[in-house]
């Protein structure tokens, strides 16, 4: 690419008998401005032209003679990679050197095609020299060796021409040249008639500059601008990051927090639950002390009551009856080889609340048998409650929980919700569950196997919430030497149970013991008990 200088040095006229000097200034490339120069030097010296050309320094000149007027063409070769800077420089230098004369500016097409370089020169040239320029731009196509001629002009080009009035022309070369050269001279001419005899001036370069100047500051301001909107986008989203990040830092802290809390609220109730163990401990042995201290006696404070609950076919009589019996006996085998037929059970089901007494290491027990506290429908039999409560005076003291292994129904389960309401709503912290079989193969390990892996889940946490309290007894012969380990394991279980809460009984608090201990005056003179 190259920016021409087409500088006219002959005179076309006077102007109050000075002479008139026009300088032409040629933008094109390196390509254009070699077919230029072929053009007019393939001219004969018939048609009254002649070429010369010539260097000064870095540019290369061409002068050109029409009869008696001249066109100096120059030119400054530029690489193919020289920046819209570096080419606005040259032709700013380009345009400085013309020195005293009127100035006007050409663009070069090839064949009227207004191709992106000739595009690129033409915004280059609006912005070193400003709008005023197009005022003084002249558009020649070179329509010599051209392999297509546009006849019709690209949007892009007809705007140019719109911009510059219109003014183009074209140059074919021999042997029209002459004419053509001639055309392009009254094109110069009407230029500066209608927009000014001195051309393009030296004041409007530097109106053009100082404007430059200012909207490159403008540019400068506004890049600064739309950086300093891009910081401040780019620090908003690092804000809402790090608020984000927070967000989840907080999040994970409140887990943490919560997760210690969980722990530590854990810890308060395995150590409350120690505390508690060890001062039932306490109490218990606080309790057995006083016991062995003082004696059995027969007052009715010192009696252990027991309550006996469970549905028909439990085996809750059964038990009771087992208790009965075996609770003051020593079992020897050498003693009762032959132990006879098993004793007949009881063929009846219990319909009202029955009390005795049992024996065993010198300690009164005094249990209640009861009939089944709800009735078909589901609902509390409250004369069986009042019963059972006023026989069990000043008891309260254990509850046993009484199934029959293998079996847990609906109804066994409608009694457990209903055991709060009962006998208060902790009753199972005095509860112990029993575990009745009728077969004499019972052991305290199926027992165990049982509650650990068959028993149903109700079930099971119904133990668990009565701290794991429950034993098994087989109640199939009476005189199985299975049932005496049984029954007195069980006792000892009931008497460790009371001793932890310092033998002070359930309280009641649904009837009033004057109530309950009516009752249980009346239940004496009718049973004889």
């Amino acid at each position: 690419m190259c920016i021409s200088i087409v500088a006219e040095r002959g005179v076309w006229g006077r102007d109050n008998g000075a002479e008139l000097r026009r300088s032409l200034v040629v933008v094109s490339s390196d390509a254009l401005w070699s077919t230029l120069t072929s053009v007019l030097q393939d001219n004969p010296g018939g048609e009254g032209i002649g070429v010369a050309l010539s260097s000064a320094g870095p540019v290369r000149v061409c002068d050109v003679t029409v009869d008696q007027w001249c066109l100096r063409l120059l030119s400054v070769g530029l690489g193919n990679d020289s920046s819209p800077e570096a080419v606005g420089r040259a032709l700013d230098g380009c345009f400085r050197s013309v020195g005293r004369g009127a100035a006007v500016f050409l663009l070069l097409l090839r064949g009227g095609r207004y191709a992106e370089e000739e595009e690129a020169l033409t915004g280059v040239l609006r912005e070193r020299f400003g709008p005023e320029v197009f005022r003084f731009l002249l558009v020649v196509s070179l329509e010599r060796d051209t392999v297509v001629v546009v006849d019709v002009l690209d949007d892009g080009l007809l705007e140019l021409l719109r911009l510059c009035d219109g003014r183009f022309c074209r140059v074919t070369g021999a042997p029209a040249t002459r004419a053509e050269l001639a055309a392009l001279r009254a094109a110069v001419e009407r230029t500066l008639e209608e927009h000014g005899a001195g051309g393009y001036s030296r004041e409007m370069l530097g109106e053009a500059g100082r404007r430059n100047t200012e909207d490159t500051a403008v540019g400068l301001l506004t890049e600064k601008l739309l950086r300093a909107e891009e910081l401040q986008e780019a620090f908003g989203e690092t804000v809402r990051q790090r608020e984000v990040e927070r967000g989840r830092e907080l999040e994970a802290l409140k887990r943490r927090q919560e997760e210690e809390r969980k722990s530590e609220a854990e810890e308060r109730s395995r150590y409350q639950e120690k505390k508690k163990s060890l001062e039932e401990a306490v109490r218990s042995h606080a309790f057995m002390v006083q016991l062995e201290m003082n004696g059995a006696t027969e007052d009715e404070t010192r009696k252990t009551s027991v309550i006996l609950v469970g549905l028909s076919g439990s085996g809750k009589t059964s038990a009771m009856n087992l208790i009965l019996r075996r609770a003051d006996q020593r079992y020897s085998p050498s003693r009762d080889p032959h132990p006879g037929p098993p004793e007949p059970r009881p063929a009846t089901t219990t319909t009202r609340c029955l009390g005795k007494e049992a024996h065993h290491r010198g300690q009164r027990f005094l249990l209640v048998d009861t009939p089944e506290l709800l009735d078909e429908d589901g609902a509390e039999n409250l004369e069986v409650v009042k019963d059972c409560l006023a026989l069990a005076l000043p008891g309260p003291h254990v509850v046993l929980l009484v199934f029959q292994t293998g079996r847990f129904t609906r109804g066994e389960a409608q009694l457990l919700a209903q055991l709060p309401k009962t006998f208060g709503p902790r009753v199972l912290e005095r509860s112990v569950v029993v575990f009745t079989r009728a077969d004499d193969g019972q052991t305290s390990r199926s027992v165990e196997r049982y509650v650990a892996d068959d028993a149903p889940a109700a079930l099971r946490e119904t133990v668990r919430r009565c701290g794991s309290r429950y034993h098994g007894l087989n109640v199939g012969e009476s005189r199985s030497a299975l049932s005496f380990p049984q029954v007195k394991d069980l006792l000892a279980g009931v008497r460790r149970l009371v001793a932890s809460h310092a033998g002070e009984p359930m309280a009641s608090r649904r009837f009033s013991a004057e109530e309950l201990g009516k009752r249980k005056e009346r239940r004496r003179v009718e049973d004889g008990f």
